[in-house]
């Protein structure tokens, strides 16, 4: 068996839970906050036997594409007040991190 962790945006999460519980999967959602963007995003734990591990992971991938994204990072503009102006520079965003943990015990009560 093995536990999934999979980081998301949450643009992404609805429509990746909705398509996991579809297809017979348990999800936990937990919301968090990225330390780059200090944007929400999604922390789903699935919990799979390993003969639909595959099935789940392709899943993720399916929902979570990444895109670009404008977000503002702070220039320096000099001087001693240590003035700051926004700067819009492109990233990218969404997809999904995954982790993969081996589940030696499970136990549901």
């Amino acid at each position: 068996m093995k536990l999934i962790v999979a980081i998301v945006q949450d643009e992404d999460a609805s429509r990746l839970v909705a398509n996991l519980m579809s297809e017979g999967y348990g999800v936990t959602k937990l919301a968090t906050t990225g330390g780059f963007l200090k944007a929400g995003n999604t922390t789903l734990l699935v919990g799979v036997d390993d003969s639909r591990f595959d099935g789940c992971l392709a899943i993720i991938e399916k929902v979570c594409k990444s895109r670009k994204q404008i977000a503002s990072s702070p220039v320096n503009m000099g001087g001693a007040a240590g003035m700051y102006a926004p700067y819009p520079i492109e990233v990218t965003v969404g997809g999904a991190t995954v982790f993969v943990l081996t589940v030696d015990q499970f136990v549901k009560f």
